[in-house]
């Protein structure tokens, strides 16, 4: 696994001296060489690398990483421009439409988000190849808990959106009332109906980040032109 760095290397240096985080390393060092894992292991970190933490204004929290070809790059929900939208990002994309009227665009690339403070999070950061949760409980979940507390104790204005059960079990470890939590389903088509639909988690973030004076995050992701010939 590559190395953090910057600050967020310094606020979880104590993790990596933990035996779970050492045996976690050996795990997934071991999976890289004998199966294929997305996503690329350079990529792992990317959700830490893209939002140092004292830029961290929003958190989404998503499971773990697409698990086909191509597709996870160290965001949660997020695809590479030339790989088809996933169908729960369409329906983020859906939401964001009816939210705050935003056009629904080409691709699936969020690192737009991420540069702006959106700390696009996977509570577990890798996966293999067509299996689902199958780096589930190798010890990821106590490191990203661990960066979850780290940003639950920052002492100032922050939007956590919470969406499905495992990402709302986070909300124990969100105390301060600096910090604004929005749950709702997940965007997930099985779940979208029961509640995601509807949530304006988009400007609600937004009002709640101008209300504590600070920039509203730009939502839009623009179109990516494809193939243009002479």
């Amino acid at each position: 696994m590559p190395p953090l760095s910057g600050s967020w290397a310094n606020a979880l240096k104590g993790e990596f001296s933990k035996d779970y985080y050492k045996k976690l390393f050996q795990t997934v060092g071991a999976e890289y060489k004998t199966h294929t894992i997305y996503p690329p292991a350079d990529d792992i970190f990317n959700a830490f690398h893209f939002t140092p933490l004292e830029q961290v204004k929003v958190v989404i929290l998503g499971q773990d990483p697409y698990h086909e070809p191509g597709q996870a790059h160290g965001l949660c929900f997020s695809v590479k421009p030339e790989v088809s939208i996933p169908p729960s990002l369409v329906n983020i994309y859906k939401e964001l439409e009816d939210d705050l009227g935003c056009y629904i665009p080409n691709n699936g690339y969020l690192e737009k988000w991420a540069r702006q403070g959106v700390l696009m999070l996977n509570t577990v950061l890798t996966v293999r190849a067509h299996q689902a949760n199958s780096h589930k409980e190798i010890g990821w979940e106590q490191f990203t808990d661990a960066a979850i507390k780290v940003l639950a104790e920052q002492d100032r204005p922050m939007v956590f959106i919470l969406w499905g059960r495992p990402a709302q079990r986070k909300k124990e470890m969100i105390h301060n009332p600096k910090h604004l939590v929005l749950m709702s389903a997940h965007p997930s088509p099985l779940s979208a109906y029961r509640g995601f639909f509807g949530s304006h988690p988009f400007s609600r973030t937004n009002e709640y980040l101008e209300e504590n004076g600070l920039a509203p995050i730009d939502w839009q992701i623009e179109n990516v032109i494809r193939g243009a010939k002479e």
